[in-house]
């Protein structure tokens, strides 16, 4: 089993008004910087993107009436990361949940700094709605 972190945010956003505006792989680069520092480029069921350390395949998980946003990312190497992440209610607004996993070769500090980065990146899609 990896060790894994759940980071989340709370949004003063109705959870499924936030998720329609959210779910849709277009949305990601507007928040999402380490996962996607462009416009991501459809390709059959992935999406291409180019992420902080490089050229990234993603998958999305469709559209749904349950708030998940899984997503699953391609780094290369045979090597697919799976990103589990919610919107939930939270009284009159949403929690946004993403689950980072600790890889078997990520060090303390890598994993530190990845928790770090998911932590700064909920901040900026607060901030695209809260406020």
């Amino acid at each position: 089993m990896f060790e894994a972190r759940t980071i989340s945010v709370s949004i003063l956003h109705p959870w499924q008004a936030l998720y329609e505006a959210i779910y849709q792989p277009e949305f990601f680069p507007r928040w999402a910087s380490g996962l996607a520092q462009s416009t991501l480029e459809k390709e059959g069921e992935w999406w291409k993107a180019s992420g902080p350390e490089g050229a990234v395949k993603i998958r999305f998980t469709p559209r749904n009436d349950f708030g998940v946003m899984d997503h699953y990312v391609d780094v290369g190497a045979d090597q697919v990361v799976y990103m589990p992440m919610r919107v939930i209610p939270n009284a009159d607004g949403a929690e946004v949940l993403l689950t980072l996993f600790r890889l078997p070769e990520m060090t303390d500090e890598k994993f530190e700094a990845d928790a770090a980065w998911v932590e700064k990146d909920l901040k900026v899609l607060k901030s695209l709605f809260d406020g």
